[in-house]
């Protein structure tokens, strides 16, 4: 793997160090013989001067047998040069190291964010060729550089003709009122004029469009060195320059259909459980129509329709929004959320538990999850008390079930028009299936390992029960050497390689805290089966990624996922699914390894490796798959890896995801370029053609 890592990254360190080493030689034998020459030029006045005297910062010294006037005989030149110290050695050395490192951020950028395709190595020159190049600038391989407009140089024969050219018409993009887009302006970039997506109808071939030429309002004529192409607005000619420096994509024209869905805000429904700004939603509702999405997947919180008293439920917001969307003929995913909004990564709004269950867990902390050290985590409900009747003479899967049955009840037109497609049931925090192993409330970034939360008196009553059923009741205890939040493997003894991951005990504790989390979304989603029959319901599962090419995999054993380098942690929730006929859907579709390399280069994170795992898990027993983006996604990059995931091309078997939710409506998806390449990422996953794939 290193060697793997070396070759798409560059050489390694030792190769560097040779390169300089050969490089400050090179430097020697230069210094060498330009002393020589220098000798050699002033050794017919060597007689005139006192022996050792310094010429030019050389020495020399007068042959034996020549006397100093010159006499017969021929004279030897003997050439001293003046050793250079091994410090300057070292010097030089580390001022090409530090510029190597510079030049490899830079180099590091350009391909991330300018999608500039440059190879780790390159040179300056390179560089500057690229950046030429995006400037509308022609560079040969030889380094020959000019416009890439023949005619943009002034004409001999008298001044240019000039014209102005007015602003070309646009269609609506299917619902987007042209007003939301921006306007054609000129931009002070070296004579370019460039519309923006406004300004020209946006046919797919090219993202941007400018007209080149001496003068901002002047035509030109193309030339064959430009990769570019012409078309005509209002009787003008107009040149699309054809971006060289993107990754080829993959034509997707005529593969299976994938129905698209946009999560809605986190805050589409305020505490009062009332529609918080309809007006706008609707507005943006039908631009998601007019593109063909075919749906939206929505959160039904818990703290908002349960929130003051035990089975008195508020779901006339919830109501509200489904009439909308039913109007505009889109279909709903909903999401059952038993887990509070805010303070995780992505949370722009704050939704706490119900009141009535923070009152019982003021006097009895034991219902939430706890940490080695006693911290209590009140984002979700420990899996402990599933069967505990600790809520109000309730327990936590009596409490799940009735909010079900209750939304099932209210909701019943929805579910026999079909409208609503899928029933996603919150399994733990974020309404995720894991352990909240990662909480950023108590002090864990990125990408520390997390800790163990089994410290409550309710799973650690199920430890004892299990340990002594081993045998072996001294094993009724949590690692005390799996280190801190903020820790990685290597630091502690429990995940380094070798360590007691991969001990009796280790085995012992690791099968029972990932059977825990299985048992828990065995019961929820058996009763789930019950109160949704007759509609898909689904679980959805986290991508636990940073870690994954450590043989301990801790990041994923603390969250519940008991997926180390000699383990399929994955098979057994798959199955578990399987059993209750539910979908699994998986997160982080969009990340690349070797970007999270490149950023997080001590993280070890492979997410496309772990996509791979948990799709095939789920793909050899049959069961649905659907995906989502784990980050905000903009970009054409992040849009081709999601579908690369979504339609693997050489799957013998034709398997695809049977659905894809984008994370998430908002100000930034409405922006005009953002809300093009959305559109070309849904009419792909469709299965329509592109006219603008990169070849």
């Amino acid at each position: 793997m290193a060697q793997e890592m070396e070759k798409l990254g560059g050489t390694s360190e030792e190769e560097d160090d040779e390169e300089m080493e050969m490089e400050v030689k090179e430097e020697d034998e230069e210094e060498e013989e330009g002393g020589s020459g220098s000798g050699r030029a002033a050794v017919m006045g060597l007689a005139a001067q006192p022996a050792g005297e310094d010429m030019g910062g050389r020495y020399f010294e007068q042959p034996r047998g020549i006397d100093g006037g010159g006499g017969e005989g021929l004279m030897q030149e003997v050439v001293m040069r003046r050793p250079r110290p091994k410090e300057e050695k070292e010097r030089t050395k580390m001022r090409e190291r530090h510029r190597r490192a510079i030049t490899a951020r830079i180099l590091s950028g350009l391909r991330r964010h300018g999608n500039y395709n440059l190879r780790a190595r390159s040179d300056i020159n390179e560089v500057i060729a690229a950046l030429a190049r995006e400037a509308g600038w022609a560079v040969l391989p030889d380094g020959t550089t000019f416009p890439s407009r023949s005619s943009a140089s002034s004409s001999p024969q008298g001044p240019p003709a000039t014209s102005s050219v007015a602003p070309a018409q646009i269609q609506p993009l299917r619902g987007v009122s042209p007003g939301g887009l921006l306007s054609a302006e000129y931009r002070p970039l070296k004579g370019v004029f460039t519309p923006t997506a406004a300004s020209t109808s946006y046919d797919g071939r090219c993202r941007t469009s400018a007209m080149m030429g001496g003068h901002r309002e002047r035509m030109v004529d193309s030339s064959p060195l430009a990769a570019s192409c012409t078309d005509g607005v209002h009787g003008k000619q107009v040149t699309h320059i054809l971006p060289t420096h993107r990754m080829p994509e993959h034509d997707f024209a005529g593969t299976p259909y994938i129905p698209v869905y946009v999560m809605l805000p986190l805050g589409v429904i305020n505490m009062k459980c009332e529609l918080a700004d309809p007006e706008s939603l609707i507005k943006q509702l039908r631009i998601l129509k007019s593109v063909n999405v075919d749906g939206v997947m929505v959160d039904c919180w818990w703290g908002i329709v349960e929130v003051h008293a035990p089975q008195e439920y508020n779901w006339h917001g919830y109501k509200r929004l489904f009439q909308i969307v039913r109007e505009l003929k889109l279909k709903l995913k909903v999401v059952m959320s038993f887990h509070e909004c805010g303070g995780n990564i992505g949370d722009d709004v704050c939704i706490p538990l119900p009141h009535w269950v923070a009152e019982i867990g003021r006097s009895n902390l034991e219902i939430f999850f706890m940490d080695r050290e006693g911290r209590q985590n009140p984002e979700c409900l420990s899996w402990g008390i599933d069967k505990e009747r600790v809520l109000r003479g309730r327990t936590a899967l009596e409490v799940y079930f009735d909010y079900m049955r209750s939304f099932r009840v209210e909701f019943d037109e929805f579910f026999e028009d079909g409208i609503i497609s899928e029933i996603e049931v919150g399994l733990g925090p974020c309404g995720e299936l894991r352990y909240p192993s990662y909480p950023v409330k108590h002090g864990w970034r990125y990408p520390g390992i997390g800790e163990f939360q089994c410290y409550d008196q309710y799973l650690m009553k199920s430890l004892r029960k299990a340990a002594e059923a081993r045998g072996h009741s001294f094993w009724a205890r949590g690692p005390d050497n799996a280190g801190s939040y903020n820790s990685q493997p290597h630091e502690t003894g429990f995940f380094c390689d070798g360590g007691d991951y991969d001990s009796y005990y280790g085995r012992f504790f690791l099968n029972w805290y990932s059977q825990v989390l299985v048992d828990h979304a065995d019961r929820v989603l058996s009763l789930a089966k019950l109160a949704f029959e007759g509609t898909c319901i689904a679980a959805k599962i986290s991508g636990v990624h940073w870690w994954y090419k450590t043989a301990s995999h801790a990041a994923e054993l603390t969250a519940g996922f008991y997926n180390p380098c000699n383990r399929d942690g994955y098979a057994s929730i798959a199955s578990m699914l399987k059993r209750h006929g539910a979908a699994l859907n998986f997160t982080c579709a969009e990340l690349r390894t070797l970007d999270q390399h490149e950023e997080f280069p001590d993280a070890l994170a492979d997410p496309e490796g772990l996509v791979w795992q948990v799709l095939n898990a789920a793909w050899d027993i049959c069961i649905p798959v659907a995906s989502e983006n784990a980050f905000p996604c903009h970009d054409r990059a992040g849009y081709n890896k999601i579908l690369e995931n979504s339609k693997p091309m050489n799957n013998p078997d034709g398997r695809h995801l049977s659905a894809f939710t984008y994370l998430r409506l908002g100000p930034d998806l409405m922006e005009s370029h953002n809300f093009l390449e959305f559109e070309r990422f849904v009419k792909r996953m469709h299965g329509e053609a592109v006219l603008d794939l990169q070849a």
